[in-house]
């Protein structure tokens, strides 16, 4: 499994009381179960400010879907705030028009930019400083209302979120579930939401949190100001999964793989004799299934998690260009925020594994000792591995580590203390 180093758990830690205070008290109480106010909890305009959403919605060159726009509940067709541009030789249709799309803020819309996590930095650090805490996916949107405009009708979302108030502010209605815990395929009635009794009134100032399980109804709307907010949203692994997963695995028994018997479309008696008997066959294969069954399960899970998690790039053209320069002397360290599992397999002949986010490393298996060591989250000097590797071996495995990403030398940097503007 991914396993994390004390610098990332302090950074779980952090990241999660920004939006909740203090992460034992909310892990073993709200979460999962009732909203939660975090008073005076930011400033957060460190992750995300007015003037560098400003800045992104004019002069970064944004396309459709990274931009959203939604006015009285209903979202604006993408094709009136975009363009049709040339780039090289190449033409994109769906480049962000500033102009028209500030146009539509001025007249009541609000603007989402979506997926921030994945390109702008200072939140794509604290989404993975989030994962860190929560052991699940996370991510980032934000929504910029004009004064007195609401956003979108009465819903719920099917995922938990954090809402952080950036700037100005915005006044928070939560109802009463329609369904609890829903799913992707529990799409949202507003009729049916906006019916429901009050469970929350709250406006939000800046320095404000929230957080809303999924499944509670929202709505919100902004104040004498504009508003700018962030919603960070855990895409969780549900029950559900597992039982998703556990079911694939019926494949693997031919028993699951026959026909159901011919003519059951016309003879409603047969397909429900064939559907029971089905069932029947499936609580006896759910009463076999032993330990190394749900065990692999688990480590899927886990490895999926892994996999899916983009790889950590900050400083890698840098190492990259030094990679000549590495040495006995040289102290490298783990990547901040980076998971790996580390597993040896028996083949033949026998290998070392290391799986990252996006790529999978095979390596000797007696380099096993070496590469735990290295990536136990401790800085090391190179020279350090002497009592395992030559000279020559030790400088091929760092540098190839290194080069894969998931590493980073003492002098390098991998964000941790790098700035916090995106883009």
């Amino acid at each position: 499994m991914g396993s994390l180093t004390g610098r990332d758990r302090e950074a779980g830690r952090a990241a999660l009381a920004r939006c909740v205070g203090d992460p034992d008290r909310f892990l073993a109480g709200p979460h999962g179960r009732r909203p939660h106010l975090h008073r005076d909890g930011g400033p957060y305009d460190d992750l995300l400010s007015l003037a560098q959403v400003d800045d992104a919605l004019t002069g970064h060159g944004l396309r459709f879907p990274a931009v959203r726009v939604v006015r009285d509940g209903e979202v604006i067709g993408h094709d009136c705030f975009t363009r049709t541009a040339r780039t090289g030789r190449a033409r994109v249709d769906d480049l962000v028009e500033p102009g028209r799309l500030l146009d539509l803020f001025a007249d009541g819309a609000t603007i989402v930019l979506q997926a921030l996590q994945r390109w702008w930095l200072a939140l794509t650090t604290f989404c993975r400083d989030l994962e860190m805490a929560l052991g699940h996916r996370v991510q980032a949107n934000a929504y910029l209302t004009p004064p007195g405009a609401a956003g979108l009708a009465p819903h719920h979302d099917t995922h938990d979120v954090f809402v952080l108030q950036v700037a100005g502010t915005k006044s928070w209605a939560l109802r009463e579930p329609v369904i609890e815990a829903p799913l992707d395929r529990h799409v949202s009635d507003h009729a049916a939401c906006a019916a429901r009794p009050v469970l929350l009134e709250a406006d939000l100032a800046p320095g404000d949190a929230m957080y809303i399980p999924r499944g509670v109804v929202h709505s919100a709307a902004a104040q004498e100001r504009l508003s700018l907010h962030l919603t960070v949203g855990i895409l969780a692994v549900t029950a559900y999964d597992v039982a998703r997963r556990l079911l694939d695995r019926a494949a693997d028994d031919v028993a699951f793989r026959r026909d159901l018997p011919p003519g059951y479309a016309f003879d409603p008696d047969l397909a429900r004799r064939a559907v029971a008997g089905v069932v029947q066959q499936l609580v006896g294969w759910l009463d076999h299934i032993d330990e190394p069954d749900t065990a692999a399960v688990a480590d899927e899970l886990c490895g999926a998690f892994v996999t899916s998690r983009a790889p950590h790039l900050v400083g890698q053209l840098l190492e990259l260009a030094d990679l000549d320069a590495l040495d006995d002397t040289t102290v490298v360290r783990r990547r901040t925020g980076t998971l790996c599992t580390i597993a040896t397999h028996d083949s033949e002949p026998a290998e070392l594994s290391v799986t990252l986010a996006d790529r999978q490393l095979a390596l000797p298996v007696t380099l096993a000792p070496a590469v735990r060591r290295l990536l136990d989250g401790r800085p090391h000097a190179v020279g350090e591995l002497a009592d395992m590797l030559d000279g020559p071996s030790r400088l091929v495995l760092v540098r190839r580590l290194v080069r894969e990403a998931v590493m980073v030398t003492h002098r390098g940097s991998d964000g941790e203390h790098g700035p916090s503007a995106g883009g």
